[in-house]
């Protein structure tokens, strides 16, 4: 298939040259950001519009809701290149209410939606071992599926509306922060006890506490390596999205705002880029003792 994408940055550079690598041409907009390996894998073409109308199947992979709406409907955007029967994939995390609205707008165009948000960071991108949560139309899914899975792993088609996928990545997105924290806050506490937290996590690895997060996160750490594989403002942009959305249904997310709050601690201290692991700092903070 002939493929625009959009969103060229940590997660979608790796996404972008995978499908190259399955065999799909690119189209990509131009930017000063575009690597020369990008350069020399794509079609690069003036905007947004541009895209659209030289590709079969467009891929969003920016960082927000209004990030998205800019590139779909914003001037020379995607939707102004759109003809009859074209397929727009979201793969951002953003809300699950603009997502239906988003949808509609691309539908009444004669073109078919997905969003498809991912989990699994730059590593999962690097390696097309994505986790990738569906939501849309049985026919616009089946279409779409050799394309996922030339980047995922684990690909769920959620559900047939516009908003499933988004709403579980959100789920996602909840439970890895909360996990980040128990880590964290374990860490701190055999660290001020005077253990050694690397063999804690060794030892915690071969029981029930065993988690992915426990085995890369508590990596790193325990080594202080936080360049971003998923930056804390980004992790922090969908912990709004859960809050704000428990807020809408009259519902209550008590541990979500904990850690929302933990990451404000990090980027209080200036560490919005790094990695979301680095939620440990706020517990070392917090307990008195240095990052």
């Amino acid at each position: 298939m002939k493929i625009g994408f959009i969103g060229l940055g940590i997660m979608g550079r790796p996404m972008a040259l995978n499908l190259r690598a399955a065999g799909h041409e690119l189209v990509v907009p131009e930017r000063r950001s575009l690597t020369q390996e990008v350069r020399a894998a794509a079609t690069v073409v003036g905007d947004g519009a541009h895209v659209a109308e030289q590709a079969d199947v467009i891929i969003v992979m920016v960082p927000d809701t209004p990030d998205v709406e800019g590139v779909l409907f914003g001037h020379h955007g995607v939707a102004e290149g759109l003809s009859k029967g074209k397929l727009v994939i979201d793969m951002s995390s953003i809300s699950p209410i603009a997502t239906k609205d988003y949808a509609a707008r691309i539908n009444a165009l004669g073109c078919e939606y997905l969003d498809a948000p991912v989990s699994g960071g730059e590593l999962g991108a690097k390696n097309a071992a994505l986790t990738i949560m569906v939501g849309g139309p049985d026919s616009a899914f089946e279409r779409a599926l050799p394309l996922f899975e030339a980047m995922g792993k684990n690909i769920t088609h959620v559900g047939s509306d516009n908003g499933a996928g988004q709403t579980c990545k959100v789920c996602n997105q909840i439970i890895v922060a909360l996990n980040i924290q128990a880590v964290s806050e374990a860490l701190t506490f055999a660290r001020k006890a005077g253990a050694d937290p690397a063999k804690v996590r060794t030892a915690l690895m071969g029981g029930f506490a065993s988690s992915r997060i426990l085995e890369v996160h508590a990596e790193r750490m325990i080594n202080r390596t936080f360049a971003p594989g998923f930056r804390v403002r980004l992790h922090q942009k969908d912990l709004n999205l859960a809050l704000s959305a428990a807020k809408e249904m009259g519902m209550a997310l008590p541990s979500t705002a904990i850690a929302q709050q933990m990451f404000s601690v990090v980027a209080a201290a200036g560490g919005s880029d790094l990695d979301h692991s680095a939620l440990v700092q706020a517990v070392e903070i917090m307990s008195g003792m240095k990052p």
